[in-house]
């Protein structure tokens, strides 16, 4: 029960600070810009690393975790409860912003700012690529080496930088399904349900190719 709670608090806070700074940059007239947004999102997935990584693994993700399942880096009997604790986690955020900021109509949903297939594929490669660090420098159940926190908090400041204005860089299915199943804007909610799920898999398949062979 250890590692699910932490999984609950860990997803609560990504997601809770995350779309809440972009709840507070809209109410605020833009106080904490595009910029600080990508610092706060990529500033709480590496504390929250740091400070349940022992515990759960950090996975925060449901498609961090199915991606390490299909990596075997990860028992298969820990995934609905993984999934269940970050949903738990990530909506219980959600309906927190609701409360605090009644009146804003999305919630930090993921919206495309271009085309669905846009977005989609962006989506996609941005999962790949977290993913891919995230396989290099963590194991399926615990955090390996003290830099990992670093490394992937980076890779998600970065990717929210230069993508988030178009695709939302969301590279997670939760952190896009509570804000929007709350705030009532399902409409593009597949794009962020799936894509992420398919770059997280294909990462598995280029580590694959890329690790150390066993003698």
């Amino acid at each position: 029960m250890r590692k699910y709670f932490a999984e609950v608090l860990g997803t609560f806070a990504i997601v809770f600070c995350g779309t809440g700074a972009i709840i507070i940059n809209q109410q605020s007239g833009g106080a904490i810009t595009h910029v600080g947004i990508a610092i706060t999102f990529g500033l709480i997935v590496s504390s929250m690393i740091y400070t349940v990584g022992d515990i759960s693994g950090a996975h925060l993700n449901p498609a961090v975790t199915i991606a390490f399942l299909v990596a075997k880096e990860f028992p298969a009997k820990e995934i609905i409860p993984y999934i269940l604790s970050q949903a738990v986690g990530a909506f219980i955020a959600s309906g927190t912003l609701k409360l605090l900021f009644p009146t804003n109509e999305l919630l930090g949903a993921t919206i495309p700012a271009g085309s669905d297939m846009q977005s989609f594929v962006l989506e996609i490669i941005l999962t790949f690529l977290l993913m891919f660090v995230i396989l290099h420098v963590a194991k399926g159940s615990k955090e390996q080496g003290m830099f990992a926190g670093l490394a992937i908090g980076f890779v998600v400041l970065l990717e929210a930088m230069f993508a988030g204005p178009i695709c939302g860089a969301s590279m997670n299915p939760f952190r896009s399904l509570a804000p929007a199943f709350v705030s009532g804007h399902t409409e593009h909610l597949w794009i962020y349900l799936s894509a992420p799920v398919i770059g997280a898999i294909i990462a598995v398949f280029t580590w694959q190719i890329l690790k150390p062979k066993a003698n």
